[in-house]
């Protein structure tokens, strides 16, 4: 069973959003991480290029295969996790704390309130 934090809203395209700052902090869930297996590279967005939600923003790639990563929600790429570039297995081994992806300051944050909970998501990866 998946990992999950009710902290946290979630995305149907398995990307996990935490509010911390005035930033959301972004990753990929436990649950897809889990399905990539062991990640060995992870393409960053760079810091101030917009984020447009559902756009392509990054590649995370594993032993088995590469993924988007797709932006959650609007705004400018703030921070990325730059530690992932030479340790990307942080993603496998601590998907919500060290192995978050990058940080977005959002146009919109009643975007946050649109994702998925915890419960939600649960329900979505169970019928996968």
């Amino acid at each position: 069973m998946s990992q999950l934090d009710d902290q946290i809203r979630y995305t149907s395209s398995h990307e996990w959003v935490r509010q911390q700052d005035g930033l959301f902090v972004i990753g990929i869930t436990d649950y897809a991480q889990n399905l990539l297996g062991d990640l060995v590279f992870v393409e960053l967005p760079e810091v101030g290029t917009a984020a447009m939600t559902g756009s392509e923003c990054g590649v995370v790639e594993s032993v088995k295969s590469a993924s988007d990563l797709y932006a959650p929600v609007s705004g400018e790429v703030a921070a990325v996790n730059t530690v992932l570039e030479t340790q990307p297995e942080l993603v496998n081994s601590d998907p919500y704390q060290a192995g978050w992806i990058f940080k977005v300051l959002p146009n919109d944050v009643a975007e946050y309130e649109q994702l998925l909970m915890a419960a939600d998501y649960q329900k979505l990866i169970a019928s996968e």
